[in-house]
């Protein structure tokens, strides 16, 4: 099974990567506009907050000792451990996200592939799925990161209440699309104030900092073909994890994409996550190499940023299958519509703490997906695609309209 997974995640990036260049080559200068733009930095927030989930905050800590140890890991000792962690977040993955934001904008409205019933049915699974997902690993690592609750290994009763009531706070939150905006930006926010936050506590300093991207960038970016494909099987479950996400925050991010050129949108979302990820690792990984402990104030200023990160990327998902499904807050009613996502999704986190669900399954579909739509396209919308010239009209002239009136 691991060798057929293999194959699989490597066709995906592929896969990926040859759609990612074709677009860019054919419409190098198109101007990308959503349903509903927004600024840069508010969409970049939005992609940020809803495509990164409490992994990016609670995995480092306890990932850099294993990338560190080349007598039991060898296949990381190519470069750092700071570079290792970089490379499974960082840079050439956030392409994955490009290429579904672009697609959702610009190609979908005139292909219409995910309104088959059939795609439309098994891309809200996916991201049910994803979702209950994400709450799952927020559930597993909360007894790491705090163990005044328990015995710092074992998952107790406060931490499924705290999950709950995570779950709770973000159907709340999806009931109303300037809750999800709003959010994003306070996450983006909260984010940058731990990175500082922390780096004050531990009195890095600036040399500490400029070593520590040298070393990242040197390590990644002289070895980012190697990131290409599965180092391990680990890797391999962080490549499924991100195709499990891409569909769908593609999906929604694209409705908020605000006029950017294609090759501008890729450069902004290759470069301008990365920048506040590199100096968030930099900052984790001299604390893991300095033996700094964060028990305490540390841990509840990262839970709580990791909590808001949970909301937010649930909030959005939450938001996005709904409306694909309409199961909206007005036909539903709010209590129906808050009541019955949280029983679907507090229901399926149980399932993958359990580990009946797994996320490579779900990768995997998301890589057929892929495949079908590029079959589809082929076979019965190659005219249409081959014309595309601009975004939609609509979206043209409502943020023309916009654009005039500031």
């Amino acid at each position: 099974m691991a060798t057929i997974l293999s194959m699989i995640i490597s066709f995906g990036i592929v896969l990926a990567l040859v759609l990612v260049a074709f677009c860019v080559v054919k419409w190098w200068n198109l101007r990308a506009i959503g349903v509903t733009p927004v600024p840069l930095f508010t969409f970049i927030a939005i992609l940020f907050t809803s495509g990164l989930d409490v992994g990016l905050i609670m995995f480092p800590l306890g990932e850099f000792p294993t990338y560190a140890d080349p007598a039991n890991a060898a296949e990381y000792g190519f470069t750092n451990p700071l570079a290792i962690e970089f490379g499974f977040w960082g840079f050439l993955i956030w392409s994955f996200y490009f290429l579904t934001s672009f697609y959702f904008c610009v190609v979908e409205p005139r292909v219409k592939f995910f309104q088959i019933p059939f795609v439309k049915i098994l891309n809200n699974i996916v991201i049910v799925g994803t979702c209950a997902f994400t709450a799952s690993l927020f559930l597993v690592y909360l007894p790491f990161y705090i163990p005044e609750l328990g015995d710092g290994e074992t998952v107790i009763t406060t931490f499924y209440l705290i999950v709950f009531c995570v779950i709770l706070a973000a159907a709340y939150s999806s009931t109303d699309i300037k809750f999800v905006r709003i959010l994003s930006v306070g996450s983006a926010f909260l984010f940058i104030g731990l990175i500082v936050f922390m780096w004050l506590y531990a009195g890095m300093g600036f040399g500490a900092m400029a070593a520590n991207l040298s070393d990242l960038t040197t390590g990644y970016f002289g070895n980012i073909h190697k990131f290409a494909t599965p180092i391990n099987d680990y890797h391999e479950f962080y490549l499924f994890w991100w195709f499990a996400w891409s569909i769908m925050i593609g999906q929604f991010t694209s409705r908020f994409i605000g006029g950017l050129r294609t090759q501008y949108l890729l450069l902004a979302l290759l470069v301008v996550p990365s920048i506040p990820l590199a100096i968030w690792f930099s900052v984790l990984y001299f604390y893991y190499a300095n033996g700094i402990d964060t028990t305490g104030v540390l841990n509840i200023a990262m839970v709580i940023v990791g909590v808001t990160f949970v909301i937010n990327s649930l909030d959005s998902l939450i938001r996005l299958y709904s409306d694909n499904l309409t199961l909206t807050p007005d036909r539903l009613g709010k209590v129906g519509y808050i009541a019955a996502n949280v029983a679907v999704l507090f229901g399926l986190t149980l399932a993958f703490q359990s580990q009946w669900l797994q996320i490579q399954w779900i990768g995997a579909v998301v890589i057929g997906i892929y495949l079908a739509c590029v079959i589809y396209i082929l076979l019965t919308k190659r005219a249409e695609v081959a014309a595309v010239d601009a975004s939609p009209e609509e979206n043209v002239l409502d943020f023309d309209k916009i654009d005039a009136a500031h």
